[in-house]
């Protein structure tokens, strides 16, 4: 919910400050526990920090109300919690239930795959992304990917300004972007 808008760096510096803010364990009590400055000053430095304090107040309540403080298991349940996106869910069941049900497709694997030309058409968003990939990537990789593209978007394949020149896709000339 944190990383939306934001950086790794910033993200997992927040989820320490609030850990410790709220006691030292980010239990569903201990964030129901915790008033709203008191999350709202922890989570500061993340984008739409106002929002996400609100959605992490509501989704403590109703994992308490409705999920027996558990992790949901299915990717409406998950998307039923404020604001949590398909993406997220998808991400959440992996790591929670080591669930591989769909692809969590962020705007680094809607850029890169149009990019390298993955798609027949190029896809509009996200979503539409995610079921092209999962109509022909195989599911054992399904869990990967996302890792890896992030990875390769934040250290490669900037939106702005890619180092193709150091490459390896664009140098073996399997980048269509970078010809």
């Amino acid at each position: 919910m944190l990383s939306s808008q934001t950086k790794d760096e910033v993200t997992d510096a927040a989820v320490a400050k609030l850990c410790t803010a709220v006691g030292g364990s980010l239990s569903v009590d201990a964030v129901i526990a915790a008033d709203e400055a008191t999350i709202s000053e922890a989570i500061s430095k993340v984008g739409f920090w106002r929002r996400k304090t609100q959605y992490i107040k509501q989704a403590a309540q109703q994992l308490r109300d409705n999920f027996e403080s558990d992790v949901p298991k299915t990717v409406d349940e998950l998307c039923s919690l404020p604001g949590v996106e398909p993406k997220m869910a998808f991400l959440a069941l992996q790591v929670a239930w080591k669930l591989n049900l769909g692809i969590g497709v962020d705007v680094h694997v809607h850029r890169i795959t149009n990019r390298l030309g993955w798609h027949r058409r190029p896809t509009k968003n996200p979503e539409e992304t995610r079921l092209n990939l999962q109509s022909w990537l195989p599911k054992e990789l399904h869990g990967e990917i996302n890792h890896m593209l992030v990875g390769f978007g934040q250290t490669v394949c900037f939106p702005v300004g890619p180092k193709c020149d150091s490459c390896t896709l664009s140098s073996a000339r399997l980048c269509p972007s970078a010809q």
